[in-house]
């Protein structure tokens, strides 16, 4: 009867900490969306110059869709919109790197080690936050498309796989850089990092198809994972609801997760030995 009394207690045990777990991640979540969107600042970049290159683009690429293995699509406009949600995604995932790095430097991040705040949240819930906010810029930038004659041929459904995709390229990049945050310690070392993920953009199809591409252009597009992640996305706007655009938009950010994941992990697992 012991045996089962201490059983009992443990299994108690086990589920209030679980319990408290995720309502500190959830907390910690919640903390790091308001923290982007009580600095506009931080905001207004993400969402203006995805649309102001897609405004761009639209304006002086608009005859390329003539050209010879172009994909056919009613403007070079519904092209954008897969490439605006990329690149504002990622702009704000640096964002929420640094906002780490911000909490290291004022000495924040300490005072959570201090309390009795479960290590893992801290991480989880700054990833979940940057999950959250890359799902509603996804949703922003569809609307907005929409709103200006872009049709997605997938339908609701299609828009509900956009911004999913959005939320986990926000997870997986955010992992690389809450592991460079961790690291660092340092928000400029963080806010370094993007100008090396906008060219990795451009190496990718994500501002032109690889249908017209040639050459060593092409071969890198093959070869970056961006291009395919933006193909998916790309593919449901243009062409309708099929299983390998839906694969592409959702399974490669989850793979790029399955690497950058871990890294923050032990990032954090150093920095904590370091305490």
């Amino acid at each position: 009867m012991t045996a089962a009394v201490l059983s009992d207690t443990r299994d108690f045990s086990r589920s209030t900490e679980t319990r408290h777990v995720w309502q500190q991640t959830i907390a910690m979540s919640r903390r790091s969306v308001l923290a982007i969107v009580r600095q506009p600042a931080l905001v207004i970049p993400s969402l203006v110059f995805p649309l102001f290159f897609a405004a761009l683009g639209s304006s002086s690429f608009s005859k390329a869709t003539q050209l010879p293995g172009f994909p056919k699509v009613d403007s070079f406009l519904a092209l954008t919109l897969a490439a605006s949600v990329l690149q504002g995604v990622l702009f704000g995932s640096v964002n929420g790197g640094a906002a780490l790095a911000v909490d290291i430097e004022t000495g924040f991040f300490d005072r959570l080690l201090a309390s009795p705040t479960s290590r893992i949240s801290i991480l989880v819930g700054r990833l979940a936050g940057s999950a959250m906010f890359g799902a509603a810029q996804a949703l922003f930038f569809t609307f907005v498309m929409i709103a200006f004659g872009v049709n997605v041929r997938a339908g609701v459904g299609g828009v509900i796989v956009i911004a999913i995709a959005g939320g986990l390229i926000g997870m997986s990049i955010g992992g690389f850089m809450a592991a460079m945050a961790l690291r660092t310690g340092s928000a400029e070392a963080v806010q370094g990092i993007f100008p090396l993920l906008f060219v990795s953009m451009f190496f990718s199809s994500a501002f032109f198809p690889r249908e017209t591409m040639q050459g060593v252009y092409r071969s890198i597009a093959n070869w970056n994972p961006m291009s395919h992640l933006y193909e998916g996305m790309r593919d449901l706007v243009i062409s309708g609801w099929s299983v390998g655009a839906v694969a592409k938009a959702l399974l490669i950010p989850v793979a790029i997760g399955f690497i950058s994941i871990p890294l923050a992990l032990m990032a954090l697992r150093r920095r904590l030995r370091a305490v």
